[in-house]
């Protein structure tokens, strides 16, 4: 290792991948936020907290007597769900480390974690927040969005490192709708297949259309329009010569300014047959930041490029402070392959999102 700060932070999001933080494992999302706490709890001068809604728990880390900090760093704990024979484990190679979870986001956790202790060690009082969730896979609807409406968690600003990349500052995000279409009919042989209105080939049918629909949309290199794509198709079926009665899709659409989630959930309805349901799992608009200009230059000044500002494909727990007004950084090391076991994250981008943050910290909180 280069420093004691590369150290620790590989050692930290190594131990962090160890810990299958999916929702197949709650226990282990338990065993993960005591593990978190167990490295914040020589603080001193803060107070932690465990919260809970529908049962997925958050951590809550605030300066003793401050209800609303000034700058807020929030993560998630969780990692998406892999196939059962994934291994939760780390390599080392080519200044990257590999494993599930590494870019999204154990190595950034990773980095909110150092710098907090190391701010409040060297700022006592400092107005620095730190909020853990586990659900932001799944929507953040029982983490952040939960914390911010039904407690009433406030902020001065808030610190995401949860897209873009170490000089691409994401200051757009497409709205987000994950959608169930069910269609229902008879069950029947598939011999006679004229004798029954096949619910899985009249859903897959539907399905067709709307994806042929939704390209035409496409125009431009950014990719900057909305898209539609089926992550899941399923019947009950356990007979390969029986039609099944119900097929049920789960789908993933993303969508770009003037659309909202009612005039695209009205476009894909109407794409359906009128006996067909849909059901929305999750939803977000479209969302805008304005990321803090010293953050900007703070970047600036320790890569030495120019900072790019840019759109971002995928959604965040962002949305739910965006909505309420508060401004909200997002940047993060350079990552790749995410959701895989491959999933990997880049060292010498760590420790220079590190000191962007120390440096910016230091100056927005008035070290």
């Amino acid at each position: 290792m280069k420093d004691k700060l590369t150290q620790r932070l590989v050692e930290l999001t190594r131990d962090l991948i160890l810990i299958p933080t999916t929702d197949a494992h709650p226990g282990d999302i338990e065993r993960g936020l005591e593990f978190i706490q167990n490295h914040l709890d020589e603080i001193e001068g803060i107070t932690i907290k465990t919260y809970r809604s529908n049962g997925v728990p958050s951590l809550l880390v605030l300066p003793e007597n401050q209800a609303k900090p000034d700058v807020l760093l929030c993560a998630h704990l969780d990692v998406v769900s892999l196939p059962d024979d994934a291994k939760f484990r780390s390599t080392l190679k080519d200044g990257r480390i590999y494993g599930p979870g590494a870019g999204d986001m154990k190595g950034p956790l990773a980095i909110l974690l150092e710098i907090f202790r190391d701010i409040h060690s060297r700022i006592p009082g400092a107005s620095l927040g730190l909020l853990i969730t586990t659900d932001e896979e799944r929507g953040g609807q029982d983490g952040v969005e939960y914390l911010f409406r039904d407690v009433g968690l406030r902020c001065g600003l808030a610190i995401i490192p949860d897209s873009g990349s170490l000089n691409d500052i994401t200051i757009e995000e497409k709205g987000t709708l994950h959608i169930a279409i069910r269609c229902h009919g008879p069950a029947g042989h598939a011999c006679r297949p004229w004798l029954v209105d096949n619910p899985l080939e009249r859903l897959t049918d539907r399905l067709r259309e709307i994806k042929v629909f939704f390209e035409e949309w496409k125009q431009g290199d950014e990719n900057w329009y909305p898209t539609f794509t089926i992550t899941i198709i399923r019947t009950p079926n356990d007979a390969s010569n029986r039609i099944p009665a119900h097929a049920e899709a789960i789908c993933d659409v993303r969508f770009t300014p003037p659309f909202t989630r009612e005039r695209m959930t009205g476009i894909i309805k109407e794409k359906l047959d009128k006996d067909m349901e849909l059901e929305i799992l999750v939803s977000a608009e479209p969302t805008s930041y304005s990321p803090d200009p010293l953050f900007l230059e703070q970047t600036k000044e320790i890569t030495g490029k120019p900072v790019r500002l840019c759109r971002e494909h995928g959604g965040s727990d962002a949305r739910y402070l965006s909505f309420l007004g508060i401004p909200v950084v997002m940047s993060r090391p350079e990552v790749g392959d995410t959701h895989s076991e491959k999933e990997w994250i880049d060292i010498d981008s760590m420790v220079a999102l590190y000191r962007i943050y120390a440096g910016y910290l230091e100056k927005k909180l008035g070290g």
